[in-house]
């Protein structure tokens, strides 16, 4: 395991409790370098939406165990958000809060000339993705094939 995963997995540990305190769902925790700085970034939401004061009480009450815990050894911002509309699925969660809807995939290479598809999520497992496009066809894709699969929005 790399040092970023272990210090994504502590930090999550260490999140959870206080995001469920305050009712809020903790969709991710990244250790990014962009830039030439590090980033811890914990991404939370919550039904109807998070506001900035849901992301700087979640945000001071971690740095507090973070100050505490000092398990991370580089100098690093830290940043807690919402994920945003155009979020990627990545957990079991994600998948399943989207069965029904419509999302997009990009896959890394062209399958039958073409990169990107829509359809509505039918099925998912561990290790595929199924979606009905608007021509009724079923796709089903290897998750080791997509480059991105998100939410789609028709704006």
């Amino acid at each position: 395991m790399s040092k970023r995963e272990v210090y994504e997995q502590k930090a999550e540990k260490l999140l959870e409790p206080i995001v469920q305190e305050h009712d809020f769902e903790l969709v991710d925790v990244e250790y990014v370098k962009e830039g030439g700085n590090w980033y811890l970034r914990a991404y939370i939401d919550k039904e109807g939406g998070i506001t900035i004061d849901d992301c700087e009480i979640v945000s001071r009450a971690f740095g507090d165990v973070l100050d505490k815990d000092d398990f991370i050894e580089d100098s690093y911002i830290l940043e807690v958000s919402s994920p945003g509309l155009g979020r990627p699925l990545k957990k079991e969660k994600d998948y399943a809060r989207s069965i029904g809807k419509k999302l997009e995939i990009r896959t890394y290479r062209a399958v039958n000339e073409q990169k990107e598809f829509y359809g509505i999520l039918t099925a998912y497992d561990s290790n595929s993705v199924t979606v009905k496009e608007e021509d009724g066809e079923e796709k089903t894709f290897q998750k080791d094939e997509i480059a991105l699969i998100r939410l789609a929005f028709d704006f």
